[in-house]
């Protein structure tokens, strides 16, 4: 199945992510080896956003005009699932990169108006871990909503689907609720042990894998596929780190008998969620040669990349 590079293309949402995306479709379109038509691509904010005369909003707003991108009004939480239809039914392939933090039912509720609508391709809020291994009734309960849309997509043949596992944001290592660096207290964890591993891709780069997948997607159908930027374990992570910074670094191993017991204490805290789940290890790391952009040769950011370009701490 080949898609031309003159589809129709709806991102969901404009954060971090969806910029991201954005920017790599737009790159992606530039290197095509013939000359063809360039994609036709929409963000979808809320009305109030592409309305607000908020100055980062408007800058924001300008910066993806700037890209080439026009802006649609709907709201992936408020509109029902008729109306999400209707606007999804005008494009050929839809990006979902907004959910986090929403309230339970929205991935559900989306991916139902997709496959209502018809489209062609789907990329749902599934930029993360491989839930199929992570399994029901895990920590984070919020996980079993992504088992649930994928059921969805895999009862159904009439709209293809791309499922792309990316691990964490690298970024997330470093905030400090989460656990593994908390750079203001100069600690570095492990959660479960530190041989545990995790794989990590930044936005940028998962918006350049993913406009290679929807521009060049060869064998890419109806499946789950994995991205990593890097393949690390909190000890990887914590060398690293006193590498690059140097000084003092108090280590502290949170192992899952201690991660139990946090959540047994905060069983509402999301974030103690995450950590039981990424403690556990299962379905949070994969091999960086199973990775598709090691399989086509893509260069990504590393973990020890990424310390580079960060500024030398106080």
């Amino acid at each position: 199945m080949a898609y031309p590079l003159a589809q129709r293309i709806l991102i969901v949402g404009a954060g971090e992510l969806g910029t991201s995306m954005l920017e790599g479709l737009v790159q992606r379109s530039k290197h095509q080896p013939s000359p063809v038509s360039p994609p036709s691509i929409t963000v979808l904010l809320r009305a109030s956003t592409i309305n607000s005369v908020d100055s980062n909003k408007v800058q924001a707003n300008a910066y993806l005009h700037s890209l080439g991108a026009s802006l649609a009004a709907g709201d992936i939480v408020q509109d029902t699932e008729e109306h999400l239809a209707s606007i999804f039914q005008n494009y050929d392939t839809i990006i979902v990169c907004s959910g986090f933090g929403f309230p339970s039912g929205t991935q559900l509720r989306v991916t139902r108006a997709v496959l209502h609508a018809g489209v062609k391709r789907y990329f749902p809020w599934q930029w993360g871990i491989d839930y199929d291994i992570v399994g029901a009734g895990s920590a984070q309960d919020l996980f079993d909503e992504q088992l649930e849309v994928r059921k969805l997509l895999r009862a159904q043949d009439s709209v293809d689907w791309v499922v792309v596992s990316t691990g964490l944001f690298v970024s997330f290592i470093f905030v400090p609720e989460f656990g593994p660096v908390d750079l203001k207290a100069r600690t570095l964890r492990a959660l479960g042990s530190w041989d545990t591993r995790l794989s990590v891709t930044t936005p940028r780069d998962i918006g350049r894998v993913a406009a290679e997948i929807i521009y060049e997607p060869r064998e890419i159908h109806r499946q789950v596929v994995f991205v990593a930027g890097d393949t690390v374990s909190y000890e990887n992570v914590a060398n690293l780190m006193t590498r690059r910074f140097g000084g003092q670094w108090t280590r502290e191993l949170w192992d899952m008998q201690t991660l139990e017991q946090r959540l047994k204490a905060n069983s509402d805290d999301g974030m103690v969620k995450y950590q039981n789940v990424f403690g556990a290890g299962k379905g949070v790391a994969w091999d960086m040669a199973a990775t598709v952009n090691k399989q086509r040769g893509m260069e990504m950011q590393t973990v020890e990349g990424y310390l580079r370009e960060m500024k030398d701490l106080d």
